[in-house]
């Protein structure tokens, strides 16, 4: 075999097709019936290969014309197809065959590209290698082989089975190619269209929890909205499980509340997940603008049918929610300073006109009669906070209008109201369990008279530490004789009297660090009781007669005599005065 065989591979043309047309134009063909029977065996070599064209146009996968080519290469002569080796280097063996591609089959066509050449095939007396062409250029190499060398008209017949097979494989692949990328972009399309459904769904729970925010619909507008863009009920809480807001069906009534424990747990796992957290029925989210200030939103959902939009949905809804929240608390804190300044300089002094404008922007009314009322609380568990909250507290149940602060360690109340004040000293002592005294001012016609008050509520305090017995409250306007001695510009008079009766007890008391100054203005007020005054100082009854009789030999006096009584006791309440107006000093 030479190159000369190689080139009549490729322009094998049979002799028949050769012949030109005769006159009468009929086929030109040599006399003799073994010519006639050769021109009939081509044409019908023709007409199978016409039909495996046909059909390998129909076929729709690549390995289907493959096989259709070896299965029809016996057909059509004495040879076979062996296999197929592609540019790419795959070798594909012919149908139920295995072998591999033999050895250097590949590098050989590679390097000779697309022209038909001889190949070594083990067992084979012949063997070549017949380019498949497509519409992009060389697929790879038809190997066909024989016991014996073919003839040219059947060379020509591989190589036309050849270059068929080549064009329906690139068809097939184009087709593939087609199918893939329209099976893609159905997928991208299906894939686009949900996440153009996605993203209106998005903008509308956008739109929507965004005009709520806007428009100061409040935690109710947050939990009706979230209400209808989800489909399920919805419940706004406050860090201890308290509702704020209800939206949709099957509100309880009452509404459930959880255990101390259970809830900070249920706090504390939402705090470390940062995204809803299914509690049973119920998705909760945190909304926390900060540290202090929490809310729980919550979608019903004993079904657990809630979707990623609705995921979407609660996130935005608990992003609206904490700047509910952060909005109210700075509306409060502002109003909390604003009412405490306010406080603070009516206290201190300030102009009606200010007091008056400053009040009604807190939306309070100053301009009825104003007393101040000072509020003390003493014992192991003082705290200003404790007791202005138990003092609020107080006011509420009371149903009492007014400002209240902390003022100079103690409580200031700036209120309009009379209130029973021995009873809202028991509840702030059932609160906060601490010992409490409040002192009561008198009224006051203008804003810029309340210092006064506030003067006359410390020293009613103060008797009322000094002299009164027991806790409670003391009412400047009910004080009688105190307020009269208070109300003396020169207590020269006043001071020398009370050393005429208690001189040689206060010089004891001075020099023996001694409590009988104390000891007899508390006989004298519980009315010479032994069991009453005993309970008052804490001592105990012998205590107190051998105290007595102290008095009796310091003082020359006999208390049961009635003048005596009235003069001792106008005496220590004139000393109990003095001394709350040096302390007032």
């Amino acid at each position: 075999m030479t190159a000369e065989h190689t080139t009549s591979d490729r322009l094998a043309v049979p002799d028949m097709l050769r012949a030109g047309p005769s006159p009468n134009g009929a086929m030109r063909a040599r006399p003799g019936n073994a010519e006639d029977e050769s021109l009939r065996e081509r044409l019908g070599e023709f007409r199978a290969l016409l039909v495996i064209s046909l059909l390998m146009t129909e076929s729709v996968g690549e390995d289907q014309i493959l096989d259709l080519a070896v299965s029809s290469a016996p057909g059509l002569g004495t040879w076979r197809i062996d296999g197929y080796c592609f540019t790419d280097g795959q070798w594909r063996p012919s149908i139920g065959g295995s072998a591999p591609s033999p050895p250097g089959l590949a590098r050989q066509l590679a390097a000779l590209g697309a022209v038909s050449t001889e190949v070594d095939l083990p067992g084979r007396r012949w063997a070549w290698a017949y380019p498949m062409r497509g519409v992009g250029g060389l697929l790879g190499h038809l190997i066909a082989s024989s016991d014996q060398e073919p003839s040219s008209e059947q060379r020509f017949l591989i190589q036309v089975l050849a270059q068929q097979t080549g064009v329906a494989v690139s068809n097939a692949r184009l087709h593939a190619k087609e199918r893939a990328t329209a099976a893609e972009l159905a997928v991208t399309n299906t894939a686009l269209a949900e996440t153009v459904t996605s993203l209106r769904r998005s903008m509308d729970i956008h739109q929507r929890l965004t005009q709520v925010a806007v428009s100061g619909e409040g935690q109710p507008g947050i939990a009706k909205a979230l209400h209808e863009l989800t489909g399920m009920p919805v419940a706004i809480e406050d860090r201890y499980g308290n509702l704020s807001a209800w939206a949709g069906p099957g509100q309880p009534d009452p509404y459930p509340k959880e255990s101390f424990a259970k809830r900070e747990h249920l706090l504390r796992r939402l705090i470390r997940a940062g995204q809803p957290v299914r509690d049973g029925e119920r998705l909760s989210l945190l909304a926390s603008p900060r540290s202090d200030v929490i809310g729980v939103l919550a979608l019903i959902d004993p079904q657990r049918r809630a979707d990623s939009a609705d995921l979407v949905a609660l996130e935005h809804g608990g992003t609206v929610l904490s700047m509910e929240l952060a909005r109210l608390r700075g509306i409060a804190d502002t109003e909390l300073r604003l009412r405490r300044d306010l406080v603070h300089d009516l206290l201190a002094g300030t102009d009606d006109e200010s007091a008056l404008t400053r009040a009604e922007a807190l939306d309070y009314d100053l301009r009825r009669p104003h007393r101040v009322v000072v509020v003390e609380g003493r014992g192991p568990t003082r705290a200003q906070d404790a007791l202005l909250t138990a003092v609020r507290r107080a006011m509420r149940l009371a149903r009492q209008t007014g400002l209240c602060e902390t003022w100079s360690g103690n409580v200031a109340i700036v209120t309009a109201g009379q209130a029973d004040w021995d009873q809202m000293c028991r509840v702030i002592v059932s609160d906060v369990g601490i010992r409490c005294h409040i002192g009561v001012g008198g009224a006051c016609g203008r804003p810029a008279e309340l210092p006064r008050s506030l003067r006359e509520a410390g020293l009613a305090l103060r008797l009322q530490k000094t002299l009164l017995h027991g806790g409670g409250a003391c009412e400047y306007p009910k004080l009688g004789i105190f307020r009269m001695l208070a109300g003396i510009s020169d207590l020269t008079d006043v001071d020398t009297f009370v050393r005429e009766w208690l001189g040689s007890l206060l010089d004891y008391d001075a020099r023996r660090k001694a409590e009988l100054v104390h000891t007899l203005t508390q006989y004298l007020e519980h009315g010479g009781n032994y069991d009453a005054t005993a309970a008052e100082l804490s001592v105990h009854k012998s205590t107190l007669k051998y105290r007595l009789q102290r008095i009796r030999e310091l003082t020359g006096l006999e208390l049961n005599d009635p003048d005596v009584h009235f003069n001792l006791q106008l005496a220590t309440r004139a000393w109990g005065t003095l001394q709350a107006l040096h302390d007032e000093r």
